[in-house]
């Protein structure tokens, strides 16, 4: 068995580790990052792999490009060696209602804010090490001041979104409804709440490309070439 999943962690410490060894021997090199923000179903993840993989072997400069996506919470609860059971307290949303007011109230999880900004001081230490694909969560607002990087943001029609959600997760076509409207909210809500800005608005965004548009592999193309010429 792999270590990638006797320890979900592993290719995060590898990661950072990596970084830590060129910092050491580079200490004033910068390498670049890139940011994705996405609609629920266009296809973020796939891209961001895609992406990484092809700078990989484009001979890019410093340690391998990695995707934080789902692991950025494993990695959040690591940093600041909270219990594992906070993880469902990380949702890329708003956290509402009286069951979670009554357990921050009584101490049994930190206030939505303080993970928050757990949260930020986490993507802003990859970010800074760079080499990274950061993936959701307002990584385009917390890394502005950050250069060089790339703000992508991922679109596509609605019909497609939910078509590639009921396919990749096997949902019905209700379900599949239900589950783009709730991510494509919570997500706008997240952005809105903790850094005051609209999801949508094109001006955050160094790069917007419809998915519906442009294959996958074209897209995670035209990122990776994007980054190596911004960069």
């Amino acid at each position: 068995m792999s270590d990638s999943l006797l320890d979900p962690l592993a290719g995060c410490r590898a990661y950072l580790e990596a970084h830590r060894r060129h910092h050491a021997q580079e200490q004033r090199k910068t390498f670049p990052v890139i940011t994705i923000s996405r609609e629920a179903g266009a296809g973020a993840v796939s891209i961001a792999e895609r992406a990484a993989q092809l700078l990989n072997h484009g001979g890019a400069q410093g340690p391998a490009w990695t995707v934080f996506d789902k692991n950025l919470v494993e990695r959040v609860v690591e940093d600041h060696q909270f219990p594992e059971h906070l993880k469902r307290f990380l949702p890329e949303d708003v956290l509402t209602g009286i069951s979670s007011a009554v357990e921050e109230i009584l101490g049994l999880h930190p206030s939505p804010w303080t993970l928050a900004a757990h949260t930020t001081e986490t993507i802003l230490r990859l970010a800074h090490l760079g080499n990274v694909i950061l993936v959701g969560r307002g990584s385009n607002f917390i890394t502005a001041n950050i250069k060089p990087a790339l703000h992508v943001r991922l679109v596509a029609p609605w019909e497609e979104r939910v078509a590639h959600i009921a396919e990749f997760y096997h949902l019905t076509q209700d379900e599949a409804v239900s589950y783009t409207k709730k991510a494509d909210q919570g997500r706008s809500r997240y952005v809105k709440r903790y850094f005051r800005a609209d999801i949508n608005a094109p001006l955050h965004y160094t790069l917007t490309i419809n998915t519906g548009r442009m294959d996958y592999a074209v897209a995670a193309h035209l990122i990776a070439e994007a980054v190596r010429q911004f960069a």
